[in-house]
């Protein structure tokens, strides 16, 4: 299993993509969230080698624009040049939402005649162009070879942080997300039974560098550092700060 963020800014980031992250193994690739412009993001953190057509699912740990945005996109992708709906994974809490805030620009179609002349509208609901599966907090579900449990987090809206395990017999890497959240040493405990954990941190609703910074070092040793502020400052954390196009091999 490895791990490549391939953004690591908050919403308001000059310098960096939004914090969206690509778990590979051998035969699965799950990206969790999905900001605007996808393609881009995937071009740029991964020198070309993973676009749309190479993802399995998406799983979205919530809905703020910064980690949803390109939804959109990558499901129009899908559809019109992949002849397929996009694959997408989150807690009922989550997905509750998401076609809510599609549907005004997705959900109506201008069909054209073979001279480029409008022909019809056609109308869509959320069935023609995602595929939604819900994640639990107490059962893991299987996306290829990777089983994923969720965990709901503090934050302005429904949120989850998310723990990775092979599904591949005999394998034991480990990986967990904290995604948006307020401090929470309950949600700490509970990633870290991870190899790695990456976990945000920020303003406001989100979990400070000092909180972070105080954790016993047994704790600190797993944590890499995402979702940071442009300003931050990265030369003298005392945790790893992942920048993007940063890997993590889990082996």
């Amino acid at each position: 299993m490895k791990v490549t963020a391939l953004g690591t800014g908050d919403a308001f980031s000059a310098d960096r993509y939004s914090s969206c992250l690509l778990v590979e193994t051998a035969t699965t690739r799950v990206l969790v969230d999905c900001p605007h412009p996808i393609r881009k993001v995937l071009k740029s953190s991964t020198a070309g080698r993973v676009d749309v057509a190479d993802i399995d699912a998406v799983v979205l740990t919530h809905l703020h624009a910064d980690h949803a945005s390109g939804v959109e996109g990558f499901a129009w992708f899908c559809r019109f040049a992949l002849g397929r709906p996009m694959q997408v994974f989150g807690h009922e809490a989550v997905l509750a939402g998401l076609w809510t805030q599609l549907a005004p620009s997705m959900s109506e179609l201008l069909v054209t005649d073979d001279d480029n002349r409008p022909h019809h509208r056609e109308r869509l609901d959320a069935a023609d162009v995602l595929s939604t599966s819900m994640l639990s907090t107490t059962t893991p579900v299987t996306i290829g070879d990777l089983r994923v449990t969720a965990r709901l987090t503090a934050h302005h809206i429904a949120t989850t942080a998310l723990f990775f395990e092979s599904a591949v017999p005999g394998a034991t890497a480990t990986f967990g997300y904290s995604a948006d959240t307020s401090f929470d040493p309950d949600l700490i405990a509970w990633l870290s039974r991870a190899d790695v954990v990456v976990h945000e941190t920020n303003f406001g609703a989100h979990t400070p560098y000092a909180k972070l910074a105080a954790l016993p070092p047994e704790s600190r040793r797993k944590l890499r550092l995402i979702h940071w502020p442009d300003g931050f400052d990265v030369d003298n954390s005392v945790i790893p700060v992942l920048q993007d196009g940063d890997v993590i091999d889990l082996g």
